[in-house]
């Protein structure tokens, strides 16, 4: 069992996060519910800061939001001084209905539409992260009709593939994302955008995949990113002034992983850099990250109540919970592994292996396969660590499940976030047939 940041287990031998009793929550709030450990998020964020500030260079650190997106979370990394990184018109009015400064914020994504462009355009957020040609032309046209000059990053492909799960890997040279590196594509990119005169061009991108364990595959992308900045500079006398080089930083689910402190990211990245500038006669850019996962993953613990279970002798013993896929699928799509304990029971010695079961209408909805706990009861709140990356942010209402509630807590003290979702809420945006409001035109 592994606890983390202000998790312990109290004198009833219940889990404990922040002062506050995991099954008193349960009761409180219902389950499933998302618990948030509020320290351990900002001492995260501020690891981060403190790893750039040692190393005297300048830099951004950018949330990516969306780990987590909620108006709560934005306020906490404007509090802290992040920038933000959104990926949608959802996560940018979000960050906007938070209060988060507009001038902090850089918007992502392999296909943003007019829409969503013209509401960030309207915001005057401080930077586009351009994925393609076709974003390129549309956002200087729509840049163009009001007159406003625009910051943007090209995202790259650099050819690098993180050592992690395929469907989380977006660095490699045949992604969606980006314009790649090793066929051209990128040196083309910067010439095209040095012609159209609403975009700034600030810097370059990249994000070579999630859950990485290890310093590599930033350093070799830190290297290709200077190779071609020292092209564009020989080429088109201009000088990159940001590199990005995205998040991913690993977070411990399960015994065997073994993440670097986050500094060790950061200081890697930054040597790399200025090694290569100084061989390349380069300029320090400024250098920027976008941690999602490694600020609120190990923060997040999901709790859940225990209902039926089914034993089939010599086989496997499913204990199920009254969560699922709906409130977690990242099992279900990629295989992703969690630890688990009795909230209950917390010391007890484990003396079952049992496989977590989610109560979604799919046999592959299936939370832990295979781990060893004390015989769980029905009734008893079963907490599942290192939730809080991506499971609230893909909740589904499959099978019209309502989605869970979201509970920050701090000094002994519990606060709710996102309420839970009502039934009304679920059919609030459903009608009943009415032909007569949708007539078609008659063909000829």
């Amino acid at each position: 069992m592994y606890l983390h940041g202000t998790s312990r287990v109290n004198e009833k031998g219940h889990l404990e996060i922040a002062g506050c009793d995991a099954v008193e929550l349960a009761q409180k709030y219902g389950t499933p519910l998302y618990v948030y450990d509020e320290q351990l998020i900002r001492s995260k964020i501020r690891s981060f800061i403190d790893a750039f500030k040692r190393n005297d260079i300048p830099f951004q650190v950018a949330y990516a939001s969306k780990a987590l997106s909620t108006v709560a979370m934005c306020q906490i990394a404007s509090e802290e001084g992040l920038c933000l990184d959104v990926v949608s018109g959802g996560e940018l009015y979000t960050a906007l209905k938070a209060g988060f400064p507009s001038s902090r914020i850089h918007f992502h994504g392999n296909n943003k539409t007019v829409d969503e462009i013209t509401m960030a355009l309207d915001a005057q957020i401080g930077c586009f992260v351009v994925d393609n040609l076709y974003e390129l032309h549309l956002l200087n046209q729509l840049a163009t009709e009001k007159g406003k000059e625009v910051s943007i990053l090209l995202r790259l492909s650099p050819g690098v593939e993180a050592h992690t799960h395929e469907y989380i890997q977006t660095g490699q040279q045949d992604s969606k994302f980006g314009f790649d590196i090793i066929s051209g594509q990128a040196i083309d990119a910067v010439g095209k955008t040095m012609e159209l005169e609403y975009l700034k061009l600030l810097g370059f991108h990249c994000h070579i995949g999630s859950q990485i364990f290890e310093t590599e595959g930033f350093t070799l992308a830190s290297k290709r990113f200077l190779q071609i900045v020292e092209e564009v500079k020989n080429k088109y006398e201009f000088e990159i002034k940001v590199i990005n080089l995205g998040g991913g930083f690993g977070i411990r689910y399960v015994d065997g992983d073994n993440p670097l402190p986050l500094e060790s990211y950061v200081d890697a990245i930054v040597q790399t850099v200025k090694m290569e500038c100084i061989g390349k006669n380069l300029k320090i850019p400024e250098i920027w990250v976008e941690p999602g996962r490694s600020i609120v993953g190990d923060a997040g613990t999901t709790l859940y109540t225990i209902g039926s279970s089914k034993n089939i002798p010599g086989i496997r013993k499913y204990v199920a919970v009254d969560g699922g896929m709906s409130d977690n699928v990242r099992p279900a799509l990629y295989q992703a592994r969690y630890d688990a304990f009795i909230a209950n029971r917390v010391n007890d010695e484990p003396n079952e292996l049992v496989s977590i079961a989610g109560k979604c209408c799919e046999s592959g909805d299936m939370l832990i396969y295979d781990i060893e706990l004390p015989e769980p009861k029905t009734g008893e709140i079963l907490a599942v660590s290192c939730t809080g990356a991506y499971g609230y942010s893909m909740a589904s209402n499959y099978n019209r499940i309502v989605r869970p509630g979201v509970v920050f807590v701090k000094d002994g003290k519990s606060a709710v976030v996102v309420k839970r979702e009502t039934y009304d809420q679920i059919v609030q945006n459903d009608n009943e047939i009415n032909y007569e409001e949708f007539t078609c035109p008659l063909s000829g």
